[in-house]
């Protein structure tokens, strides 16, 4: 899970610059209204919802905003009515791509993201041909200064299936229906969650070797990232740390 693990770094980095922006609220705020539109507004309730509620409060979305967000979603307020569509497509070395997007525009939006896939030396590819690839899981970010036997008991303790070094914080892997009793579980243990987010985790990852390949699939990524009907952009891309190196020199 090497590939998802740099590129969900990759995704933090280009979230700070989102958020200066203000793209990446956007992005919340539409999450959390569709969520509350299929499954209701009482996050205690809908799961879906409770979790794009915690990301949003993570990304530091002030509460009247979400809260607002939400009512749209229940019809309380009026608001755009949003699709949520799932593309896939191969990045250059035949790495596969998940996209997942709102839209109030299926045709505008698929225009876009097949221009953006061809003019990046991608291509997109029929329903199914990539998602067996990924798993919906769920990912907690935990601070690193806390203790690898602490978070493993108490993480482990709760469901969790995986738990890793990242550098600058612990990645909890959980079944997606786990996500939320194990953050809670580790909040309660007295450890600090930066982030718990539901995400697509490849069964496998294409090891990228050559610089040139890499920088092609990154430009990809932040290309479809870039797209304001974008939500989520997912790769089984595994990136060496002196591919990086290079790539960021």
């Amino acid at each position: 899970m090497s590939g998802h693990s740099k590129w969900a770094t990759i995704k933090h980095k280009k979230g700070a610059a989102d958020k200066a922006r203000g793209k990446l609220f956007g992005k919340l705020i539409r999450q959390v209204e569709v969520a509350a539109r299929e499954g209701g507004g009482d996050p205690e309730m809908n799961p879906t919802l409770r979790t794009m509620f915690q990301k949003a409060r993570d990304a530091s979305v002030p509460l009247d905003t979400i809260e607002r967000a939400i009512k749209r979603g229940t019809g309380d307020l009026e608001g755009v009515i949003y699709e949520s569509i799932t593309y896939e497509g191969y990045a250059p070395g035949g790495v596969a791509v998940l996209v997942d997007v709102l839209t109030d525009n299926r045709n505008r939006t698929g225009s876009e993201i097949r221009n953006i896939f061809a003019k990046s030396g991608g291509s997109m590819a029929e329903p199914g041909a990539v998602a067996w690839q990924f798993e919906r899981k769920g990912v907690v970010l935990a601070d690193r200064s806390a203790e690898e036997d602490d978070i493993m008991l108490l993480a482990l303790d709760a469901g969790a299936e995986d738990i890793a070094d990242d550098g600058e914080a612990w990645r909890i892997i959980t079944p997606a229906t786990d996500l939320h009793t194990v953050r809670t579980a580790l909040e309660d243990g007295g450890i600090a969650v930066t982030s718990s987010e539901l995400t697509m985790v490849p069964s496998a990852s294409v090891p990228l070797a050559e610089a040139d390949v890499a920088k092609k699939v990154l430009h990809l990524l932040d290309a479809l990232d870039e797209n304001d009907d974008v939500q989520d952009v997912y790769a089984n891309v595994d990136i060496p740390d002196s591919v990086m190196e290079t790539i960021d020199a």
